[in-house]
This record gives C-alpha cells, sequence and structure tokens, in this order.
C-alpha cells in the first residue's frame, strides 16, 4: 500500500469546513488537502475491509462450512437450540445431555449474545431469499464480525488522533489483519471473542466519542447499549467496564492534580449515563443477575460512579461560591473523607454477611506474583499461563513496536480526554496480557490505534519534507525558465523572487532569537530552562541541515513502507496457519503424502451410529462438547468447568486402577473415549487429571502435584501410571504388557489414524441409569419449576461422601481449614522444584557433571517429517526434561534426540542420523526444559500458543522440535576413549 498517495501533510489545524479558492478541501481537523484524497481514503477503507473478510476465510476454503475447537461446537448446538425452540424455551432451557447425571440450565448459564445475533442473522437473510443455513452463518459470523470489529478501531483512532481521517483509515486496516484479532476470529471459529471483539471496540468508541463535547451527550446512550451488548456477549465485559471506570477515574485525578479541564459537565454526564445504562441492561442477562453491584470484580466502576457526583457537587459548589484552590481543597478533603466513612460503614454492614462475591480464580491469577493460580483446574488450561515475550511479536509483529511510539505521542502532543484512553487503555492491557496468554487479544485494538498514529506522524512529517523539496525544485525550474527568456513585464506586487525564496523552509521557527527578544530576557524576562538550551543545538541542527533532513524523511518512508508491507504478508501467513482447525488437519504421512486426518469426527460419528441414543461417553473434559455437538450422545464433563467437585470425580475414575475405576464407572458411563497417539493426547494430560482429582480427593496422591502419576526417564511409566485406566486404554493393543480385562472393559473402536479410542464398558449397573433418569429423583427450585437438578445415583454415596469441596485463597467468604492452607502452600512449593521424571524407576538421581550434560545442540525444526526414519518415540513424559531425554537416548543406543514440550508433557525421538529441512528460530524454540532453564526443549500444541508460535510453513500440527547430539554415556568404551585424548591434550 503506497501510503504516499495519501498526500499527508502536517499543518496547523484550524476548524474550518470550506472550499478555498485553490479548490482545497478542509478535513475534519482543519487541514487543507486536495478533494481527490478523501475518496482515495474510501477506496483504501474498502481494501481493508475486504482483507478483514478474505484473510478470515482461509479454513472455509480450505476444509469446507465446518465448526472448529470445542467451545464453537456448544455455541452451535445452543444456537441451534435456539432457533428451534425459541427464546423463552431457551432461558427455561435445562440440558441433561451434559454433566450426567447432574445436568446443566444453558440459557441462564451462558452469555448468549452470540447465538442471538446468529439466529437474527439467519433469519434475516433467509427472509430476505438468502438460502443459507444456520451452520453456514455460524461458520460466517467470525468472519463478518472481524469487518465490523475493524471499522470501530478506525474510529477510535480517528477520534483519538484529533479527528485525523488518515490514522483512522490506517488502524482500519491494521486491525483487519493483525494476528491478535485474527487469533479469534477465523471463520468457523464460532466463539465468543469473535463477536466480543465488535462489542468492545464499538463500547470504546461510542465512550471516547461522548468525551468531544458538551453536545456528544448522546453518544453515552450508546456507550450504555453497546456495553450491554458486549455483556450478553463475553466475560470479558469486566475488563471492559473497568477500563472505562479506570479512564474516568484518571479524568478526575488528571482534574485535580494537573487542569481542570479534564473533568467537566460533558465528563460527568458521560460516565453517569453510560454506568446507568449499561448496568441496567447486564442485570437483565440471567449469568449476570446483580453482580455489578456485589462481585469485587466490578464494584470498583460502582464507586468511581459514587464518587463522581461527590466531585461534580465539589465543583459546582466551588464554581457558585467563587472558591479559590486553597479553599477547594479543603471542601475536598472534607467531601473525600465523610464519603469514605460512609462507604466504609456501608461496606463493614455487608461483609459478614457473605454479599460480596469472591475473585474468581482467573481474575485471581491476574495479580498474584507466581504464575500458577493455586487452582489445578485452571492451571491445566496453557491459555491462562503467562505470555512470552516472543508472543508479542508473534501477534503484534511490527506494531509491537510502533505502539509505544504512539503512546508517547499522544501523551506529550495530544492530552486530550480521548487519547489519554489510549494511553490508559495501553498501560492496562500491557500488564493483563503479561500475566494470561490468552488476553493478547485485547492487545489487537490498542496496537492498531496507537502503531498507526505514530505511523501517520511520521509520514505525515515525510512526505511533507519532500513535497516542499520538489516545490522548490519546480520554483527553481520557472525561476530558471523567467530568466532565460528575460524580463517581459513588472513583477506583480507580493510575486518577487524574495517572496518565492522566503516560502521555502519548514514550518519550525529560528531558534535564534531576536535582538529585541534578547533585550527583553535582559531585562528580567524568564531566562531559558535547562530542556530550551538541550534542545536548542537539535533545532539549528534541523533548520540548517535542509538536505540532511529530507534525505532521512526519504530513507524513513522508504523503510517503514517497507516495514508495513512486510507485516501485511506476515498476517496473511499467520491468518493462514491460525485458521487451521484442530478437528481435522491436513498431515504429511511417512511416505511425505498429505493426507487428512479427520480421526475425531470419525470417533464421534461412530458414537452416533453405533449406540444407543442414551448412551453415556465417559471423556475427559475437554472433549464433552464435541460429543454432545458432534456424537450428539450424552457428556460427563465439558468446557464449562463450572463444578471443580465433579471434574476431580472424573479424574479420580481415569486416573484409578482398572478395578476401581469399574466400580465407579459403571454407575455413570456407557462407553469411555480416549485421546491417544501423541499430539495432546490424554497421556499429554494425565498429570492434570490427577491434580485436579487430588485436589478434591485427597487420597489419590500423596502430594499436591501427584508427581508419582508420571514417566520416570526413558519414558518408563510409574507404577501409579501403569496400572491406571487411562493408561491401559491408550497402550492397549500396542503394549503387549498392557491388557484390559474384558469382563470391565472391551475395546469398540479406533480411529484410521490412532487418534481416539472407544471403550465398552461391561457390567453397567442399570439400576442407576434408570434412577438418574428417573424425574422423581431430580431436586426443583420449586415445585413446578423448570430448573430441575440431577443427583448422583445411591450406589456412589460412598464416594461422593469423601469429596472435600475445593476452596482457594480467593474464598474469603467461605471458612478455609488448616488443611486447605497446606494443600495451597504445598501445591506452590512442589510446582517450583525439579521435576520428578529426572529421577529413574529405583528413585535415585543421577549426579550431573560436566561430562555427562555435554549435549551439543545442533537446531530447531518445525516438522517430524524432518527427522530420520530411524527415530524411536520415547513417549509423553519425556518431551519436557533434557535428563530423560538424554537417558532415553543411551537406552535406545542412539546419537541425537529431538524434544517438543507441551506443558509438563512432552514428546521426543531418539535416532542416528541428522534432521534434513531449513531450521527455525522463534519463541517456540527457545522454551526451556523443566528441569534445566539452561537447556531448550521446544514446543507442542499448547506449549506453541503460550510460547505464540504456530505450525511450521506447509504444516498444521503446531511442533518445534529442538535437536541435540547427546554426550556418550560414562563407562562405554566410546566415552572413556574421548575422555583419554580429553587429558592428553590438557596435559
Amino acid at each position: 500500500l503506497d501510503l504516499w498517495t495519501l498526500g499527508l501533510t502536517t499543518r496547523p489545524r484550524r476548524p474550518c469546513h470550506v472550499h478555498n479558492a485553490m479548490g482545497l478541501v478542509s478535513r475534519s481537523d482543519g487541514v487543507e488537502e486536495a478533494p481527490w484524497k478523501p475518496a482515495l481514503r474510501v477506496l483504501v477503507l474498502a481494501f481493508a475491509l475486504y482483507s478483514a473478510y478474505d484473510i478470515r476465510t482461509f479454513a472455509l476454503k480450505t476444509y469446507g462450512m465446518v465448526i472448529h475447537e470445542f467451545d464453537p461446537w456448544f455455541n452451535y448446538r445452543a444456537t441451534e437450540y435456539l432457533a428451534a425452540h425459541g427464546r423463552e424455551a431457551f432461558f427455561k432451557w435445562y440440558d441433561y445431555m451434559v454433566w450426567y447425571p447432574l445436568g446443566r440450565p444453558i440459557g441462564s448459564t451462558i452469555y448468549p449474545g452470540m447465538q442471538f445475533a446468529a439466529v437474527w442473522i439467519w433469519q434475516g437473510l433467509n427472509s430476505a431469499g438468502v438460502d443459507i443455513s444456520l451452520n453456514d452463518v455460524c461458520c460466517f459470523v467470525p468472519c463478518w464480525f472481524g469487518v465490523t470489529a475493524s471499522i470501530f478501531t478506525g474510529l477510535i483512532a480517528y477520534e483519538c488522533s484529533g479527528f485525523n481521517p488518515n490514522a483512522g483509515t490506517l488502524a482500519t486496516l491494521v486491525m483487519a489483519i493483525i494476528p491478535a484479532h485474527i487469533m479469534r476470529s477465523v471463520g468457523g471459529g464460532y466463539d465468543n471473542e469473535s463477536v466480543a471483539m465488535t462489542c468492545m471496540t464499538a463500547t470504546f468508541y461510542f465512550w471516547v466519542r461522548s468525551l468531544r463535547d458538551d453536545a456528544s451527550w448522546p453518544f453515552a446512550i450508546l456507550t450504555g447499549i453497546a456495553y450491554y451488548c458486549m455483556v450478553a456477549t463475553w466475560g470479558g465485559y469486566i475488563f471492559v467496564l473497568n477500563m472505562i471506570a479506570l479512564h474516568a477515574l484518571s479524568l478526575a485525578v488528571l482534574h485535580m492534580f494537573v487542569h481542570e479541564r479534564f473533568f467537566t459537565a460533558k465528563t460527568f454526564r458521560a460516565y453517569v449515563i453510560f454506568y446507568a445504562i449499561g448496568t441496567l441492561g447486564a442485570i437483565q442477562i440471567p449469568i449476570v443477575g446483580l453482580t455489578p453491584l456485589k462481585s469485587m470484580e466490578q464494584l470498583g466502576a460502582l464507586a468511581v460512579f459514587l464518587g463522581y457526583f461527590l466531585l461534580k457537587f465539589i465543583c459546582d459548589k466551588a464554581e457558585k461560591e467563587k472558591m479559590d484552590a486553597h479553599d477547594k481543597w479543603a471542601l475536598t478533603r472534607k467531601v473525600a473523607i465523610a464519603g469514605a466513612v460512609a462507604g466504609g460503614i456501608v461496606v463493614g454492614a455487608l461483609w459478614p454477611t457473605g454479599y460480596f462475591g469472591p475473585l474468581s480464580s482467573r481474575i485471581r491469577g491476574l495479580f498474584v506474583q507466581h504464575t500458577r493460580t493455586g487452582n489445578p483446574l485452571v492451571d491445566s488450561v496453557a491459555e491462562h499461563q503467562p505470555t512470552s515475550p516472543q508472543a508479542y511479536w508473534q501477534y503484534l509483529n511490527v506494531f509491537c513496536y510502533f505502539a509505544p511510539f504512539g503512546m508517547i505521542g499522544e501523551m506529550v502532543n495530544n492530552p486530550t480526554q480521548s487519547a489519554t484512553f489510549l494511553v490508559a487503555y495501553a498501560f492496562v492491557t500491557y500488564y493483563f496480557c503479561s500475566k494470561m496468554s490468552r488476553l493478547v487479544i485485547l492487545l489487537g485494538p490498542m496496537a492498531s490505534c496507537l502503531g498507526s498514529i505514530f505511523l501517520v506522524w511520521v509520514l505525515e512529517w515525510a512526505t511533507s519534507e519532500m513535497f516542499e523539496f520538489f516545490n522548490e525544485s519546480m520554483d527553481e525550474s520557472e525561476e530558471a525558465a523567467e530568466e532565460d527568456a528575460g524580463p517581459t513585464a513588472s513583477p506583480a506586487p507580493g510575486s518577487a523572487k524574495k517572496g518565492k525564496k522566503k516560502k521555502k523552509g519548514p514550518a519550525v521557527s529560528s531558534p535564534t532569537p531576536s535582538k529585541g527578544g534578547e533585550k527583553k530576557n535582559k531585562k528580567g524576562g524568564a531566562p531559558k530552562s535547562a530542556v530550551d538550551n538541550m534542545v536548542k543545538p537539535i533545532k539549528e541542527w534541523y533548520a540548517e541541515n535542509k538536505g540532511s533532513r529530507r534525505i532521512m524523511a526519504f530513507s524513513l518512508s522508504l523503510f517503514l513502507l517497507s516495514l508495513s508491507s512486510f507485516f501485511y504478508r506476515y498476517s496473511y501467513s499467520i491468518g493462514e496457519q491460525m485458521s487451521g482447525p484442530s478437528i481435522m488437519y491436513r498431515a504429511k504421512s511417512g511416505s511425505g503424502e498429505m493426507i487428512m486426518v479427520d480421526d475425531y469426527r470419525e470417533a464421534y460419528w461412530w458414537l452416533r451410529d453405533n449406540t444407543a441414543e442414551d448412551a453415556r461417553v465417559m471423556a475427559w473434559w475437554d472433549y464433552g462438547y464435541q460429543i454432545t455437538g458432534i456424537g450428539n450422545r450424552t457428556s460427563i464433563a465439558d468446557g464449562n468447568t463450572w463444578n471443580h467437585e465433579h471434574i476431580a470425580t472424573l479424574g479420580r475414575c481415569l486416573s484409578a486402577p482398572e478395578k476401581s475405576a469399574h466400580t465407579l464407572v459403571r454407575h455413570i458411563a456407557d462407553y469411555v473415549l480416549i485421546w491417544a497417539g501423541g499430539g495432546g493426547d490424554d497421556l499429554a494430560k494425565s498429570p492434570h487429571m490427577a491434580r485436579i482429582g487430588n485436589s478434591v480427593f485427597h487420597d489419590i496422591c500423596s502430594e499436591p502435584t501427584c508427581s508419582e502419576f508420571g514417566f520416570y526417564q526413558g519414558g518408563v511409566p510409574t507404577p501409579m501410571m501403569k496400572e491406571s485406566l487411562l493408561y491401559k486404554m491408550t497402550q492397549f493393543g500396542y503394549n503387549r504388557e498392557v491388557s484390559l480385562d474384558p469382563n470391565r472393559f472391551s475395546h469398540a473402536f479406533t480411529s484410521k489414524f490412532g487418534k481416539c479410542r472407544v471403550f465398552k464398558v461391561e457390567k453397567v449397573d442399570q439400576k442407576s441409569k434408570a434412577w438418574v433418569a428417573d424425574p422423581a429423583n431430580r431436586v426443583c427450585e420449586s415445585p413446578g419449576s423448570w430448573l430441575c437438578r440431577g443427583q448422583y445415583p445411591p450406589a456412589l454415596d460412598s464416594l461422593i461422601k469423601k469429596r472435600k469441596n475445593f476452596k482457594q485463597l480467593e474464598d474469603f467468604n467461605k471458612e478455609s481449614d488448616e488443611q486447605d492452607k497446606k494443600y495451597q502452600e504445598e501445591y506452590h512449593k512442589r510446582l517450583g522444584k525439579r521435576h520428578p521424571l529426572d529421577k529413574g524407576p529405583d528413585g535415585k538421581e543421577q549426579p550431573e557433571t560436566d561430562k555427562t550434560m555435554a549435549f551439543e545442540y545442533v537446531g530447531c525444526f518445525g516438522s517430524e517429517s524432518m527427522l530420520p526414519k530411524d527415530k524411536v518415540y520415547g513417549g509423553a513424559g519425556i518431551g519436557t526434561s533434557i535428563t530423560a531425554a538424554r537417558a532415553f537416548a543411551w537406552k535406545e543406543g542412539k546419537t541425537y534426540v529431538a524434544l517438543a514440550r507441551d506443558d509438563e508433557q512432552g514428546h521426543a525421538f531418539a535416532f542416528n542420523a541428522l534432521p534434513k529441512g531449513d531450521k527455525l528460530k522463534d519463541a517456540g524454540c527457545d522454551r526451556v526444559c523443566v528441569d534445566a532453564d539452561t537447556f531448550k526443549c521446544g514446543c507442542a500444541d499448547g506449549g506453541c500458543d503460550t510460547a505464540g508460535v504456530g505450525a511450521a510453513d506447509g504444516e498444521t500440527i503446531k511442533r518445534r522440535w529442538v535437536v541435540y547430539k547427546v554426550p556418550e554415556k560414562p563407562g562405554t568404551k566410546k566415552a572413556k576413549k574421548k575422555d583419554t585424548k580429553k587429558k592428553s591434550t590438557k596435559k
């Protein structure tokens, strides 16, 4: 995109809106420009909106109209129900096909905004004669709303830059393609964030627009409505509420300590109207209810709302009584003390009643020093881990460097009420994103706005320098032509050559003071400050070195335009990588042939076609949405994770020995579904299953992190792992040493590439199944109510009595005993220790020496196909530990190892030949091993997400294989020979 053609020039802003005698049109910021430039901006905007749509359709073009991932399948199923049964039935829908045997009220426990939007769009299109299915609408929703979010981001930049249309145009284009926005808005990714980004940017735009002038208060109404849509769509509405509240608070602080213009009647009206309308709308959403008035996460906005009335009272009284600064401060102190006392009395009265809700574990995790929340369920999700520094480059690219300069410029050059919002937004989002990788999405609008504002400033200056050079060249050519022609007429007044020459030079005041000015300073005028003395040489150089200045402008323009071109190409490349669904993907076979791996849907279809309609399928909670959405069968748990204790019960079943597990499973499931075959399978997730189970059933493991449930060096399973139902089901049929009792579990199905396995539960307790299905055994809120919760069958009473409800550190409304506190302390303490895989089956740690740890780094590779054919897989437990990988290579007699770490599990291969292919160098390659932070272990799946990298070019599976040459095993002839040679050389 050639930004030069925008004709950007920096001139003093004038509030004029007329065509002058030269045919120039004045922009809204007062800058005069040629009439063709607005038309060009329209073309650029059209290109930006096209790019916003096109970059999100890669998956739809490659895989067809397929819903992606896990959560989108729940969203689609809920949308289907809403379309089929209507609004009233939706909000009274109690689904007994999920969270068996408890069930879950759906309409009242989700943010339904996206579902309603999709249904309304589907109905509108069909009414207009467009024949489109609901599935297709849901696939396109992220693409469509990606476009609207880009538009609102451009409007934010326009408003906060002082009404610069070029900044708004460029910000629209950047937001359209920036990876931080694409990551949650690809076609088929029917998730709440894809719609919420439009709601969030709309809320922020209407908020800054409402601060423009006294007549802008109607935009505060639109701010409240947009915020209501945000609340209805995504739980991230808490960020939006607190972001606006923080900005309002900062304006009040600036009013008191900097300048009174930061808080006026328009500021008061804007925030009060927004908060009143937004909160009134928010409490209408069933899942939200009265939490805006009770939750610790939202009470800050209420405090600002009440504080604004106090501040307005102070300002009005001070103006009415014409108080001086001293009297106004005295009044402020009195009112503040009175307000604090009144607030303290209210809080003190309500606190003992349990009125205030606690911080959630996810919110709490944003404010703790460590990287763990203390809740093993939350900690098991890769998106909840801190963002790596490299992820900022991954998702923002060059704009992670442009945005800070834009922020500084807004603070110094344009400190308006709207501009301070972008500054506050930048600080807050950077802090929260550094704590949780999932929140990188919030950086998209901020980086787009601030980065674009900076780019426009620089390009306006650079192009003005070059245009001035061209104008001077033209003037000199005309003068030369006139001199050659000779004097033919008297020059018109004011058109002498001297006048033309005076026109040259930038609009920068001369650094040399006039004589009059010098005399004024000598007679007692204010002396030059130290800052002026420092800047003076720079001004002089700037004014005198016109040629250097223009060369710099030309070079800088070329440099920035080349970076912009790189950013555009990079974004399209990353957009294509992010578009690959995990439910199906393309991969290379051993022969190098490109194949489509569709194992997961294949397993769900098998359940749909080969099991009874009332069949209950046990699987780890990740897969629950797909079991009900694709397989149309009852699941035990899913990604809603609302019931920690129920998931812990599921974790106990899967981590328990086969016999013990069967005594539990036969009462609540007919089939067990397992993910196998590597690549983030259930073995990779197994530590989390045991930890979550142990957080409720303290008899599963000997300590909170369940280090005994894993693998030793060389991929040898621990006794607990070897006996577990999970391990046996993943290894059954592949490992001769592993067997299953056919009287308890029988193999029913394995997908084409072994990614999914289904086992039938034998001797299912039909009495328990019938008991749960009987409506008489459900507990209703009131007679005849639709809200009737299921119960565990009586056969599991003894198990349920063993549960100790999980209590986190933030649950200050509940009494925690000494056992809860010790659990939390031990959990955090043990997570910081060396990994248990450093030990062998005999429980002894191998002493480390320089000789045994003398690995030779080979490189980092993005594809398993680059590894040699003689590779041997080492199991999920080795890819995180350099010592475990070394022991595995020694055991197999191999020279090289390749590691790819997920979180606390990973993948490893050992082989003798060097890998072939291009080496990579990115954040995924730099992830350190859990047992030695001086060594790199690469990344796999969620680990790559944490590092902020996607699949390598031409690949669909996220991998960074770090390859090392393993040192010789001590005691071998080769090692002794090398050791002798080294000693001789040293001697």
